[in-house]
């Protein structure tokens, strides 16, 4: 269902996300430690100050909480995250915890705010 909001919301600007913080597309290779899986490898989609999402080629159980480690143009983050939602190789991951990586995502999201106004995206 996710998939088909974001899909009419990108046919039509006029539709507003409802989610509590803005997305922002970003390209990055992610490490995702998973107990039931073990090291996954994969690529970021994009990112909120609240979650990620990327694409994997391993199914991850839905509730698990993961450890994700990847770069931001900010600095390297290593922060524990649920996996939330999955839509074929998409997955959503939610952050657990405010820790000093959380400072690098925050930095993250507010430069490509300011990055999608200066290119008159919203």
């Amino acid at each position: 269902m996710e998939a088909q909001n974001q899909l009419a919301a990108t046919r039509d600007p006029g539709i507003v996300d409802h989610r509590r913080q803005p997305r922002f597309k970003i390209e990055a290779a992610i490490s995702i430690n998973s107990r039931s899986c073990g090291v996954l490898k994969g690529h970021t989609v994009d990112i909120s100050e609240s979650g990620i999402s990327t694409l994997l080629t391993i199914e991850v159980p839905l509730g698990e909480i993961v450890e994700l480690d990847f770069t931001l143009p900010f600095g390297p983050v290593k922060i524990y995250a649920m996996v939330r939602q999955r839509n074929a190789f998409r997955y959503g991951f939610q952050f657990m915890e405010l820790t000093a990586a959380h400072a690098a995502i925050r930095a993250t999201c507010r430069h490509l705010a300011v990055e999608r106004t200066l290119l008159g995206e919203l």
